[in-house]
């Protein structure tokens, strides 16, 4: 797997080789579609993103030293903006997704085109991938002491 911080040109790279924000929407809608669908069961009140207009369900497993996320949105922005959320950190260890922040969302301008609400909701997942990040880190940390 590439290095988070590879992952992140990567999301740059592409963003930049678009055209206009019209093209870089239709890439957002396109990367929700590829997200793998995430189980019924886990479209669960305890697993919403709070501070998301739209719906957005964020599940979180442990496994093998890194945290691993699986995410849907009733909404295709919305869930376009998870899947990039989820190619950014998920498959990695806490401390790396506690210390890495997603600069590639400044960096393609994205900041600027979207609704507050939309931004809010981003800040809100992002948010919410650190907390769990630094949930499985202090498990981690007990079960080792």
């Amino acid at each position: 797997m590439a290095d988070i911080l590879e992952v992140q040109q990567q999301i740059i790279d592409e963003f930049r080789a678009l055209g206009d924000w019209t093209e870089r929407y239709k890439h957002i809608i396109k990367q929700g579609r590829n997200l793998d669908p995430l189980d019924e069961q886990y479209k669960v009140d305890e697993n919403l993103v709070r501070g998301c207009q739209s719906q957005v369900w964020l599940h979180t497993r442990f496994e093998d030293g890194k945290v691993i996320f699986e995410a849907d949105s009733d909404a295709a922005i919305t869930k376009g903006l998870v899947a990039l959320m989820v190619r950014f950190y998920s498959e990695r260890e806490p401390e790396t997704i506690i210390n890495t922040s997603p600069d590639f969302i400044k960096k393609i301008g994205m900041e600027q085109h979207l609704s507050p609400t939309r931004s809010n909701g981003l800040a809100s997942m992002v948010k919410q991938m650190k907390i769990y990040a630094m949930a499985y880190k202090t498990k981690q940390e007990q079960a080792e002491a």
